[in-house]
């Protein structure tokens, strides 16, 4: 059996986080070497590196240090590459929201997808709620890489048709407009984190939070 000397690297502050612990010792049950980083600065040579929820675009020296460098992004690729997905279609009203593992190239989110996985979501759902589904879809995806490799990445399909792109979020883009209703702004809401990106209003020029 494959005994492999996996990587993980994600933002230090990243929602995804919570997963990782019980992944990684999932792996090391099974006899593989694991690390986690916070920078691709600190990563060693191995054979498969996951990038997960890392907002840095990683450069060639680094992806040459493994065999496979593989992201997990939460779009129909090539619709929707880029910042945020999962924000961005429930903006747009999109129900089920398609998580796709890819291989990581120079350019962000272009390379062969190796599987899709879907959750179709109710329309009520918070943003901790909809991260939880995904961090499940995260786990599966991670898993399937790993349990067969590499045979498991060796039929990638190369992405087809039109791409979509989505920006960058930032604090400002969770204000609410105090003169459209709240059921109007539901999905706004929705996808606002409390901590670090929570929705806000100006009345009277004060800022409520």
């Amino acid at each position: 059996k494959n005994k492999l000397l996996i990587s993980v690297c994600t933002e230090k502050t990243s929602w995804i986080n919570s997963l990782i612990p019980n992944l990684l010792l999932e792996w090391i049950k099974k006899g593989h070497q694991c690390s986690w980083v916070h920078s691709t600065k600190d990563l060693n040579k191995g054979d498969i590196c996951f990038y997960l929820s890392y907002e840095t675009i990683v450069k060639k020296k680094v992806l040459k240090k493994f065999k496979n460098n593989l992201v997990i992004h939460a779009s129909d690729l090539p619709k929707g590459k880029g910042w945020s997905p999962l924000s961005w279609q429930i903006l747009k009203g999109y129900k089920k929201i398609v998580v796709s593992l890819i291989e990581a190239e120079d350019k962000v989110d272009s390379g062969k997808i190796y599987r899709q996985l879907s959750k179709n979501f109710s329309g009520y759902e918070l943003l901790d709620q909809m991260q939880s589904s995904l961090r499940q879809l995260t786990s599966k995806l991670c898993n399937y890489a790993i349990k067969n490799y590499p045979q498991t990445l060796k039929k990638g399909k190369l992405q087809k048709g039109n791409e979509t792109y989505f920006q960058r979020r930032f604090p400002k883009d969770s204000k609410l407009n105090i003169n459209r209703s709240i059921k109007s702004q539901f999905n706004l809401l929705r996808i606002n984190d409390n901590k670090l990106y929570p929705s806000f209003f100006y009345y009277k020029k004060n800022k409520y939070l």
